[in-house]
């Protein structure tokens, strides 16, 4: 299920689900401690008319979800034609405190009289623990309910228009000693008012209100967050002496001072993208912890179907995330990803496969011990030298030395050091390790592309800092890498790009022929092979023919026979947004606009209401597939719309 509004502020994350429902709630890191993963925990909000109660998830409802105010925050309308209601939220996560705030409007659809009750409900698994050992209680003093264990506490209140409180709650269990949950208190439309219990708990808040035929009311729900009950009540104060609606125009004019980068580019682009890159911008900064770490999605439906999530820093699609950011003239974000990216840099000069938000090592599925039990680390080496390249991205858009002098020695030279050091004697070319799909260990056409660029760029900064002796170092080992590929990445008989070639121990080499778009992408993108070359018009030839790309469908997949996620065994593998942009840029820098012009029409075809981009798109049905949003697809569409601006 996809999270069609996504709101952060860069420490709680919330995702709301396509039923307008609380789905994904992170604090205090964007893409950890989910204290609301699973289908047991959505937030579920019922509305009870004249003796008959209704849920937002029980497909009754229409829904419409949008991003109106050029502002993180989701507009939300919900109808219920058997009952005559409309419902619209107004949510956002305040820009300033802990608080994720819903504003409520309740219009009643038809001619007659009616006795409403909206039921707000919250359940947690705090700090994604699996003992049952939360704790929720009333607090009279503060009208709130408090949901606590540890070092988290959330406080949960609401007020109408008026200032009145929600005039009912209860809390109690759910999902364990056969309880659902508090919310089927409501079923008669009332709450029993327990005010304390232990374990596995949620809670329920009644607002209860007359609705003369055709008016409407307006309610103000808040949770505010703390690592402790009396940090989440100071919010809960705050909210409640300035108000929602005063917190709600702070944060939109947060919203519209740190847009205005993205602004000025979106005055250039064709006007029918405009309203989706602005969208997408702000997608990704909602990913975007404050520490540094970008996560790939906090969409976590798929963990019904997967052993794990997205919820993750990948080092490399966080460098894709910035790459238009640097572009665009973000300093703040750029600088706190390479804070991050020093701080989980190993000892050997290269990142590891993932990364926690809190920086600590994600799940990995990659060894240390291969094929003919060769040791290697379990890295994809594109993802250190990515960082690398994108850093001196920033550092020549930013021309700061100061930060420079700040990363250089405890950054920039371990990593230049080791891709420097990373190679196969026998090739010439980096060392194998696991390709940027995460699928196969080999030295990779899209790796040694990205490490050749990144070893220039590493050689520009060290001219920079006088560092003669690694300057030429380093563009020495890139020039060797460059000789390297040509003789050995190109199929001549193909007329495409190698995947990638593995060496056995005598120094046979061995090609991996299947047509992948990131070995394309890599090899025009940084420069391995020029984009006018033979070999780089080629390859996209062969590639748009292998994937019967058209003017009616120009979309692409990651490489032929993908089984990633794929049901319909008959097709190449699913499509991609990422890929498919990938290859708009091709056609962009080769003066093709008309058939660039078409990828990403048909990429913001597909796009939510709210801008929201997923992973893939079934090639037979045309549905949607995997996480949404995914955070590299919302980057690209940015990157190639910033590439027709260059263009023109």
């Amino acid at each position: 299920m996809a999270r069609p509004i996504v709101l952060s502020n860069g420490e709680l994350h919330v995702g709301i689900n396509t039923y307008g429902l609380v789905h994904d709630f992170y604090y205090p890191y964007v893409g950890l401690e989910n204290h609301a993963a699973g289908q047991s925990l959505r937030h579920h909000i019922g509305v009870w008319v004249d003796g008959k109660i209704s849920w937002l998830d029980d497909k009754s409802w229409e829904f419409d979800f949008s991003y109106p105010h050029e502002a993180l925050v989701g507009h939300t309308v919900a109808k219920n034609h058997d009952i005559g209601i409309m419902l619209e939220f107004d949510d956002t996560v305040d820009a300033e405190f802990s608080a994720f705030m819903r504003n409520l409007h309740v219009i009643n659809l038809s001619a007659g009289a009616h006795d409403v009750r909206i039921f707000m409900h919250q359940a947690f698994v705090i700090g994604d623990g699996r003992s049952n050992t939360d704790t929720a209680q009333y607090l009279p003093d503060a009208n709130a309910i408090l949901h606590y264990r540890g070092r988290r506490a959330f406080i949960i209140s609401g007020q109408d228009d008026n200032g009145e409180w929600f005039d009912q709650y209860t809390v109690g269990l759910f999902d364990i000693e056969g309880r659902e949950g508090t919310y089927k208190d409501a079923d008669d439309g009332e709450l029993s008012s327990c005010p304390v219990e232990h374990g596995r708990v949620d809670s329920t808040l009644r607002f209860k209100v007359q609705l003369d035929p055709h008016s409407s009311a307006r309610f103000h729900y808040w949770v505010t967050c703390g690592t402790s009950a009396r940090e989440a009540l100071y919010i809960h104060k705050q909210l409640t002496s300035q108000g929602v609606h005063k917190r709600l125009d702070v944060t939109v004019k947060w919203w519209h001072e740190w847009l205005k980068p993205a602004k000025v580019v979106a005055d250039k682009i064709d006007a029918s993208h405009r309203d989706v890159f602005l969208k997408s911008v702000m997608i990704m900064k909602s990913h975007i912890d404050k520490r540094g770490a970008v996560i790939a999605s906090t969409d976590t439906s798929m963990l019904n179907y997967w052993r794990d999530a997205y919820a993750y820093c990948w080092p490399r699609d966080g460098a894709y995330v910035m790459w238009p950011l640097i572009r665009m003239g973000y300093k703040d974000e750029p600088y706190r990803f390479f804070e991050f990216c020093r701080r989980a840099l190993s000892a050997g000069g290269y990142l590891m496969h993932k990364y926690r938000a809190d920086g600590a090592l994600g799940s990995s599925w990659h060894p240390y011990i291969h094929a003919h039990d060769e040791v290697a680390p379990p890295i994809q080496q594109d993802e250190t030298a990515l960082v690398l390249f994108v850093f001196s991205q920033f550092y020549h858009m930013q021309r700061d030395d100061v930060m420079l002098k700040e990363f250089y020695e405890p950054m920039v030279v371990p990593m230049a050091n080791f891709l420097a050091s990373y190679i196969n004697t026998h090739t010439g070319l980096p060392r194998p390790s696991y390709d940027l799909w995460e699928e196969v260990f080999m030295t990779t056409t899209y790796t040694t592309a990205v490490t050749h660029a990144a070893l220039l760029a590493a050689a520009d900064l060290a001219e920079v800092r006088k560092d003669n002796d690694n300057a030429v170092k380093w563009r020495a080992a890139a020039d060797d890498i460059h000789q390297a590929a040509h003789k050995l990445l190109y199929n001549t008989d193909k007329k495409c790009f190698y995947k990638g070639v593995t060496v056995s121990e005598d120094g046979t080499v061995k090609y991996d022929d299947t047509i992948d778009m990131s070995s394309i992408f890599g090899s025009f993108m940084f420069g391995l092979f020029g984009v006018d070359t033979e070999e780089t018009k080629n390859a996209v030839a062969t590639a748009e023919a292998r994937f019967a790309v058209s003017d009616e469908v120009p979309a692409i997949g990651r490489y032929e026979n993908d089984g990633y996620r794929r049901v319909h065994e008959d097709t190449l593998g699913n499509w991609w947004f990422v890929t498919s942009l990938w290859l708009a840029q091709y056609h962009l820098e080769t003066g093709n606009h008309d058939r660039a012009d078409k990828v990403l029409k048909w990429v913001r075809d597909r796009a939510w209401d709210t801008g929201v981009l997923t992973e893939q798109i079934d090639p037979v049905t045309r549905e949607e597939v995997s996480v949404a949003p995914l955070t590299w697809s919302q980057a690209e569409y940015v990157s190639t719309l910033l590439d027709t601006v260059t263009e023109n």
